[in-house]
Parts: C-alpha cells; structure tokens; sequence
C-alpha cells in the first residue's frame, strides 16, 4: 500500500489533505481514484489508513478510516556521519540506510575527502537528499524521515561526539576489539538510545583523524579483513549495530 508523509498541520482529527509532489505522485503517477486507500504519517506522531474522497488540481482530500501505531522506528537511533563521496554515493548511502533504520545523516569534510565542496551547489543537493531520505521512508514503511544536515567539518564533528551514548569509528586498520565486541560492552555499561557512526571517504581515514577521534571519545572499530567501499561500509555497519542491539534478531 503507498505511503505518504504529510506535513503535520495537513492533519485534521478526521482528514488529510496531501499536496504537492504527493498529490501529483499519487493521481498522476499511480492513477489513484476515489474510494482507493493509502497510508498518511506526519513523521512525528500521527499516523493512519486514508481513504481518498476528493481530488482537485493539486490537492487530494482523504478521510481517515483508522489511526495506526508508529511503531517501525529502531529503539536506537543511529547517525550516520558520512565523509562526502564522490558522484552519487551519497545518494546510494542514504537511500540505503533510510531503509536500513538509520536515523539522521551527518555528511561531513574529512582529510581525503576529494569531492570539491561548493556551498551553493550543496543546498541543492542537499534538497535532493532530503528528498531521497523521504521516498526511502515511504518504500521502507517508515515512521519518520531521517534528516540529512548540510555538511559538517571534521572539528565540528568530533566536538558533538561526547552527546552520544557510543560513537564508533570504522577503520581498516583496527586491531583492537571487534565490532561486536565494542557494542557488548558499551551496552552492559549503560542503554544504548543515540549511537554516532563515522564512515570515512574512499581514501579512508587517516592515522591523525583516528587518534584525534579517539582523543574525542571515539571508539575505533574494524569491519573485518575485507576492505569494503565507502558505501558499503555505512551499510553493513549500521546493520551490526542494529542487529546487535535487537532490532534484527540480534540479542
């Protein structure tokens, strides 16, 4: 069934009015009539089955048959921090990790990173990857959106990593206590509710950004023997995490 995500005032206790790219997705593109059912979320707190009663030019009027529990959202939210890539692996990791459970996106400019960044071009790309994160919500029956937030430097990161309950760093090089290892441990201190995840660029990160993420309280971690590709990373580490905490049958 489609799934749209709503602004919250689009909300009423007995309707909901979808407009915009949604209202054109859903009469344009899925030729949806009258009496046809989808499914509506504020991403926030409300969420229901619709059934559609009217559809004008831009607007598509639906009442609400039944209001649904928001309950598909991991009980730990994990931030992706993704040093910027080139061409459109971004796109691919937030596509992806929408879809894995991840929680917000944090791009950011690290040491080797080599893609040019140009602010002006950044706030449209940044519109398109917010855009991505929504669609991936909506195909993965999510509750709520990741945000994606405009790009980060390498301090500015570290400097919020102490509001964390864990923050890891990937590293090809780690040969210290495994990833699973690392999650048991900080899990038996203290609940896990927030955990930052760090993915380095396709060159890696380098041996000073490691040492200066672990003097900020990163903990740096191995994914295995295998070198994996920027993208790849990001997914396969936050489907440890998640799996490791519950939410895909870890213990």
């Amino acid at each position: 069934m489609q799934r749209y995500f709503v602004a919250p005032e689009q909300f009423t206790d007995d309707e909901v009015r979808i407009t915009g790219d949604d209202a054109h997705h859903l009469t344009r593109v899925m030729r949806a009539r009258t009496g046809e059912q989808v499914i509506c979320s504020d991403g926030q707190e409300r969420e229901a089955l619709v059934e559609i009663t009217e559809i004008l030019a831009g607007t598509v009027t639906a009442r609400i048959i039944e209001k649904l529990p928001m309950d598909a959202e991991p009980a730990v939210e994990v931030w992706v921090a993704q040093s910027l890539p080139k061409g459109d692996k971004m796109e691919t990791v937030i596509q992806k990790c929408t879809e894995i459970g991840a929680s917000r996106f944090l791009p950011f400019l690290s040491e080797r990173t080599v893609v040019q960044y140009d602010a002006k071009k950044e706030a449209k790309r940044l519109d398109r990857w917010n855009k991505i994160a929504k669609e991936a919500s909506e195909q993965a029956h999510r509750n709520r959106v990741p945000e994606v937030t405009a790009p980060y430097s390498w301090k500015q990161l570290l400097q919020m990593a102490g509001e964390f309950d864990l923050a890891l760093i990937c590293y090809e090089k780690e040969q210290g206590l495994r990833f699973r290892e690392r999650l048991r441990m900080a899990a038996a201190e203290h609940r896990l509710n927030k955990v930052l995840l760090l993915i380095g660029p396709e060159g890696g990160f380098s041996e000073n950004e490691i040492a200066q993420a672990e003097s900020s309280g990163v903990h740096s971690i191995s994914l295995g023997k295998r070198i994996l590709r920027t993208e790849t990373a990001a997914m396969a580490a936050l489907t440890c995490i998640l799996y490791e905490t519950g939410e895909m049958g870890g213990t």
